[in-house]
């Protein structure tokens, strides 16, 4: 950052930001949906193990898809491939329209513009410790060029809008797991992207923080924010979602709106992991 960010500023943008239009941009859109994330034919090995076999996904805009499945079933990998965290080893993945990779290659010449375009939040928060919470939501806009005033208004409204309008000049150890994962919401959202990512944003959390993650991503959800998460949140997933997901050993098993998956599902192996899960909850 290019100066500390004080109490006394805080509370000035705090003041201002009320008028901010930051909530427009999570505003649902009244175009008719588009494909905004596009998968086929995707795989992905780690030391000559398969973990992901012949994908194909497509996620609508304004649209919510849940992945499920056993620990170690390719979700998070998945996930990941989508902004090229991961990279895989085949396959086509396209993004807002435009092509990232394709057969073998990256061919997206602008990694952190992607990332902009799609953000993500992370299990393990990976705030900046040595920074406040405005400052973790501030610091990536201010490299994406955004000028400092402005940046330190639409974080201190998107820390508002997560509930954490008070805890602005806190550090990451002063907050609580929940608090930081809200501010790690609070900081994808700033740069405004199109699509966001959650991979099991609240597996290392508490039941009362993880209530008040979930209320925030419900929130999103009303307001038509594009998500793909990989959750263990059954009821969640069934709640929000638009899609559910289930991979199993690297490939989709099945999918489908929410209530054919997780009620209804047509997959014995679907129904294997379902009963699995009722009977540890």
């Amino acid at each position: 950052m290019t100066s500390r960010t004080t109490a006394g500023q805080w509370r000035r943008a705090a003041s201002s930001s009320s008028g901010d239009q930051a909530a427009e941009q999570l505003a649902r859109s009244p175009a008719q949906l588009d494909v905004l994330v596009l998968i086929e034919h995707l795989s992905k090995s780690f030391d000559g193990r398969l973990v992901l076999e012949d994908v194909h996904l497509k996620v609508d805009r304004s649209r919510i898809v849940s992945i499920i499945g056993q620990s170690g079933g390719g979700k998070t990998t998945l996930l990941r491939c989508v902004n090229l965290l991961e990279r895989p080893d085949r396959g086509s993945l396209t993004v807002a329209g435009k092509s990232i990779f394709s057969g073998d290659r990256v061919v997206c010449r602008d990694l952190a513009r992607l990332r902009q375009t799609v953000g993500m939040v992370f299990q393990r928060f990976n705030l900046f410790p040595h920074l406040t919470a405005v400052e973790n939501v501030t610091l990536a806009q201010l490299r994406a060029g955004v000028p400092e005033q402005v940046a330190l208004e639409r974080s201190v409204h998107l820390l508002r809008r997560v509930g954490l309008a008070h805890r602005g000049v806190a550090y990451p150890e002063q907050l609580s797991g929940g608090e930081q994962q809200r501010v790690a919401i609070a900081r994808a959202l700033a740069l405004k992207p199109k699509v966001l990512l959650f991979d099991e944003p609240t597996s290392s959390l508490d039941p009362e923080s993880t209530a008040e993650v979930l209320r925030v991503m419900r929130e999103l959800a009303e307001d038509g924010m594009t998500m793909i998460l990989v959750t263990h949140e059954l009821p969640f997933a069934r709640e929000v979602s638009d899609w559910v997901v289930f991979v199993d050993g690297g490939r989709i098993v099945e999918e489908g709106e929410p209530a054919d998956v997780l009620v209804r599902p047509s997959q014995l192996r679907t129904r294997a992991f379902l009963a699995s899960y009722a009977a540890s909850h």
